[in-house]
């Protein structure tokens, strides 16, 4: 089936098709019909499926086909929460991509920015609303956005915002909203208490699960490889210098790290990019405009990155640094491979970090492919970079034991 021959107006098939879009995948297949229907969708599907056009597409044409009533002001049609900001941003995006000739007002608010421009695009009424709870709640008790005639609630990413904490606030939304809605919950991956909070959420929901046995997509291919702490950075280095016009998002655990091994990189003439919670949001959205551009070809970043992003054309995946969730093993990896595009992961696993890679394997319930490295290689990479003529003791110290153990030998035949 192509989306030609949807119930949606000639405006969204016409945009659809200027973008690219022919066939539904397989989410956009399954959630597409239920939701122009009415019903309340309780939806998992893996990371780069195409999730967001699911709830997107059907929405604005209900929204498109119903436009002719008049909104009050601060009033919203459709609320889509997400947890965190660069998810609204991109949204927000994709609703107006798709919703070019629509004429509809959709607005994302997050914190990070000042609320004056966001309460203006909100004062005449919203027909799409993408925000995140702290400042949709701030909006809400200065009465500046208005829930009392919500047609539709999406949840984006609904078991990461349950995993923060954001439940409350969830319910907190759902008082506002005392009248009949339709609600929408996506998620890439779900658990058995968050699937009891879905149900307790939504009324009859038809459940549509795209989940095969790997839970990372098949276009990734991805391995690990057994690299010391203080050795991983020696081989980024090479990694970026054999593919230098590859686009690389690599991952570290904390802001701090991310800095670090910029300032690493920057050591030996590779340009980057860093992306954190310490960041400004104004700051936050120049990165990754830059790094969506190309401009830079390599984004160090922490998890805040690792869920529902889509950046274009992303080559490479690096765990730097193995994440402490397993889930979010996932959700980094599948930030390449997207919709029908191959992808490459790779993660490096200090000796310290064996413990977490075996959790990440249990998560997979599979071991994942290792990629070995003997010990010529391993030396000949650390003697690769740039960088080890400020490292020169670590060869000198090898080149003394090796001395020292020579003699020892030649002696004891003496």
């Amino acid at each position: 089936m192509k989306f030609e021959q949807y119930h949606i107006s000639d405006e969204i098939k016409e945009r659809l098709a200027e973008l690219g879009f022919k066939r539904p995948t397989d989410i956009q297949f399954k959630a597409i019909p239920p939701i122009l229907k009415g019903d309340d969708v309780l939806a998992i599907a893996q990371t780069g499926t195409g999730k967001t056009a699911a709830f997107a597409i059907p929405l604005l044409h209900l929204l498109y086909q119903n436009n002719i009533e008049h909104m009050r002001k601060y009033q919203v049609k459709c609320l889509v929460m997400v947890p965190t900001r660069e998810l609204a941003v991109q949204i927000a995006s994709v609703f107006r991509d798709i919703g070019k000739n629509l004429r509809l007002n959709i607005v994302g608010v997050f914190g990070g920015v000042e609320q004056e421009q966001q309460i203006k695009l909100l004062e005449k009424g919203v027909d799409v609303l993408i925000a995140t709870p702290g400042r949709m709640f701030d909006l809400i008790h200065q009465e500046k956005i208005d829930l009392s005639r919500l047609k539709t609630l999406v949840l984006d990413e609904a078991d990461h915002m349950l995993d923060l904490g954001f439940i409350r606030d969830i319910r907190d939304v759902l008082r506002h909203i005392t009248h009949p809605h339709q609600t929408l919950f996506f998620s890439a991956t779900i658990d058995a208490d968050i699937k009891e909070i879905a149900y307790s959420l939504v009324r009859n929901p038809i459940r549509i699960q795209i989940s095969p046995q790997d839970p990372v997509s098949r276009n990734v291919s991805h391995a690990v490889t057994y690299i010391e702490m203080d050795d991983k950075r020696f081989f980024l280095e090479r990694l970026v210098k054999e593919f230098p016009d590859k686009k690389m998002l690599v991952f570290v655990r904390t802001k701090v790290r991310a800095e670090r091994v910029a300032a690493a990189m920057e050591r030996v003439e590779i340009a980057t990019l860093t992306m954190h919670g310490g960041k400004e949001q104004g700051d936050r959205l120049q990165v990754m405009n830059e790094f969506k551009k190309g401009d830079v070809k390599m984004l160090i970043t922490t998890d805040v990155n690792a869920r529902g992003i889509d950046i274009p054309n992303v080559d490479w995946v690096v765990n730097y640094d193995l994440p402490d969730e397993p889930e979010n093993y996932v959700h980094r990896v599948g930030r390449t491979g997207r919709g029908v595009q191959k992808g490459q992961a790779i993660s490096f696993c200090s000796t310290e970090e064996k413990p977490l890679l075996n959790d990440i394997q249990k998560y997979l319930g599979k071991p994942i492919h290792e990629m070995q490295i003997d010990n010529a290689a391993y030396k000949e990479t650390i003697s690769f970079s740039d960088e080890v003529p400020n490292d020169n003791w670590k060869l000198l110290i090898e080149k003394d034991n090796e001395a020292a153990a020579k003699a020892k030998r030649k002696k004891k035949k003496k």
